[in-house]
């Protein structure tokens, strides 16, 4: 059997007012999305062990069958690892999100 998993991480968002007070995933058209859903099984999942701040780093992880108690680090050393930023071990490396 195949599986697709599909993670529209962040879709759900806040309710906009330039959409009605609609989040972006409430607004948005998505009739493969929808047809998807119809056709295939849906189900729910605990995708955030307890005692894991809820993030869709640790859920992906989860996801993906790694144990975040056993391999999560936190989002600052993979996207560093993802841009080939190398590192020593007794380097921290942080990672931040800039609004404006």
């Amino acid at each position: 059997m195949k599986y697709a998993i599909i993670i529209p991480d962040g879709a759900a968002d806040d309710p906009l007012p330039e959409l009605s007070g609609k989040t972006p995933i409430e607004a948005a058209r998505t009739p493969n999305m929808d047809r998807i859903a119809m056709d295939g099984r849906q189900g729910l999942v605990r995708t955030v062990p307890e005692g894991f701040e809820s993030g869709s780093d640790v859920a992906t992880m989860t996801l993906l069958g790694y144990d975040p108690a056993v391999y999560h680090t936190g989002r600052a050393p993979r996207e560093a690892a993802a841009h080939n930023k190398t590192r020593a071990p007794t380097h921290r490396v942080f990672r931040c999100n800039h609004e404006t």
